[in-house]
């Protein structure tokens, strides 16, 4: 039997918080030209995918005030929301992080946006910035 192929950790995307996609997307879509790519929506949150070399930037308008994108808007206004790192094996590194005494905000992985399994560590273990995890 061979081995499974190690790509190593890469960012696989930046989720940028937005208050209406329609303000942002029009920048980075024509004058970027970062073509669109389809996503689903997620955690509350409409998403839209662009595309910027082997990295996607997510585009996250929340669908109500009370979901998590809602309540980061609020709080913080629009910005850089979180930092998805696509890992070879999530179980190993969720492991990895429990024994680094890291805070995790998913203990299991879930369903993301993308069809892939995720989970999110906590800010305050990365240096104060969200950090999501997800498979290649």
């Amino acid at each position: 039997m061979t081995e499974p192929v190690r790509r190593g950790t890469r960012i696989a995307h930046i989720g940028v918080a937005v208050r209406a996609i329609d303000e942002l997307l029009p920048f980075m879509r024509d004058v970027l030209d970062m073509p669109e790519v389809p996503l689903g929506n997620s955690d509350g949150a409409t998403i839209v995918g662009l595309a910027s070399g082997e990295s996607l930037v997510e585009l996250l308008e929340a669908q109500a005030e009370d979901t998590p994108i809602g309540k980061y808007v609020a709080k913080r206004g629009p910005g850089i929301h979180h930092v998805c790192f696509a890992v070879d094996d999530l179980d190993g590194m969720l492991q990895k992080c429990r024994d680094a005494g890291l805070r995790l905000i998913d203990e299991t992985p879930r369903i993301g946006a993308e069809g892939k399994r995720i989970a999110f560590l906590h800010p305050s273990a990365t240096g104060g910035v969200l950090v999501e995890l997800s498979e290649y």
